[in-house]
């Protein structure tokens, strides 16, 4: 089973480039499920429904988020009706949505996918270790294959947290910096891990947002108002290969396409069979 996993994807740059990339991943990459970060999908800054249900037609399986889920006020009703966006699981009880998600493959087949958040330098949440074993023990008697998307700020706990599952799970992805790490691997137990799959959006830029404004506050330390970047995108991911019976991982790569990969990518392989 091959799955691919899509870095935060950061407002209309990043949106486009998935439009632009996806299908033709998906053929020349035999992928059987996608996922992608949506946080900061809708302008940099939190998800709507309309963007949400875009997002999928471009066939992304499941959404995952973080901490700027609730930046968009409308999510709050959409969430309890799409089950395929997710907020971190370890949210305090009541909050909307859901944590995990069991879907299907394109083949049928079921794969689980788990949110949690990070403490470190974060809102303070209930405990992402023990909240993410009580997802995963509900739903591994369903599935084998578990992707688990930890959104973390501090190095140190994402990693931390890919030992903790190491497996448990087929592979825990970190999210929320922006900026891909180059440490993909497999760990003894089976489980892949990345320590942030980056940002799929505007990557001339300070991680997504317009240069000038948030430079300006790091020379200044006065307020600026943040605005997304424009310009080209650049795709961030990663694919994993997992055995369909054990749900442990066989194989991991980092992808980190630029625009214009992308078109040569699309032109190259046919929309269809």
């Amino acid at each position: 089973m091959r799955i691919l996993f899509i870095g935060d994807i950061f407002g209309r740059p990043g949106r486009e480039i998935v439009r632009r990339a996806l299908p033709a991943l998906v053929e020349r990459e035999s992928l059987d499920f996608v996922i992608a970060n949506v946080e900061n999908a809708a302008a940099g800054f939190g998800i709507t429904g309309d963007i949400a249900d875009t997002i999928l037609g471009y066939g992304v399986d499941a959404m995952t988020t973080g901490n700027h889920v609730w930046d968009k006020k409308e999510v709050l009703e959409y969430m309890p009706r799409q089950p395929k966006l997710l907020r971190p699981a370890n949210f305090p009880a009541g909050v909307p949505g859901r944590g995990s998600y069991l879907g299907r493959t394109r083949t049928g087949e079921p794969i689980a996918i788990v949110n949690v958040m990070g403490r470190i330098f974060m809102q303070p949440l209930d405990d992402p270790f023990s909240v993410v074993l009580k997802e995963i023990d509900a739903l591994r008697a369903k599935a084998r294959v578990v992707i688990v998307d930890f959104h973390g700020e501090a190095t140190s706990e994402k990693v931390a947290m890919a030992w903790h599952l190491d497996g448990r799970v087929t592979a825990v992805f970190g999210t929320h910096t922006h900026v891909q790490t180059a440490d993909e691997r497999i760990l003894p137990k089976g489980t892949a891990a990345m320590t942030d799959v980056g940002m799929t959006g505007p990557h001339d830029s300070i991680i997504g947002v317009v240069t000038e404004a948030a430079l300006g506050r790091f020379l200044t330390s006065m307020p600026a108002k943040f605005e997304p970047a424009t310009g080209p995108g650049r795709l961030n991911a990663v694919i994993v290969t997992a055995d369909r019976a054990t749900g442990r991982a066989t194989a991991i790569e980092r992808l980190n396409m630029s625009a214009d990969e992308v078109d040569a990518l699309a032109a190259s392989v046919p929309a269809e069979r």
